[in-house]
């Protein structure tokens, strides 16, 4: 059975100062990375609010990447970049050095895979 991996992206995460009258940080980035064609989930507050916005690679099997501090006008391409190096990776574990960026220095957790 292929492995189905999976960004998720808050939809509730809004960055310090945004506009609330706009929508939020979250949604902006989700309906970027639709309009790319990165598939993807929206999952409304992962309470990470203090590291908005907010972003998770998870797969069956697989490390699972928490990753905050994202600006979705900045960090697009990387974010699409990683979910591809994710959906490739056996495990899910990308090498460090293969990594974006702003995933390196922006992960709030790594969590190891759930085993029956």
């Amino acid at each position: 059975m292929a492995r189905k991996n999976m960004l998720v992206v808050c939809t509730t995460c809004r960055r310090a100062g945004a506009d609330p009258l706009t929508p939020s940080d979250g949604m902006r980035l989700s309906e970027a990375l639709a309009a790319r064609g990165v598939p993807h989930d929206r999952q409304e507050c992962l309470s990470a609010c203090g590291r908005s916005c907010v972003v998770v690679f998870r797969g069956p099997g697989s490390w699972t990447y928490v990753q905050g501090d994202i600006d979705p006008d900045r960090h697009l391409d990387d974010i699409a970049g990683m979910a591809r190096a994710y959906a490739a990776a056996p495990r899910g574990v990308v090498p460090w050095s293969a990594r974006p960026q702003v995933i390196r220095k922006h992960t709030v957790a790594r969590i190891p895979p759930f085993e029956d």
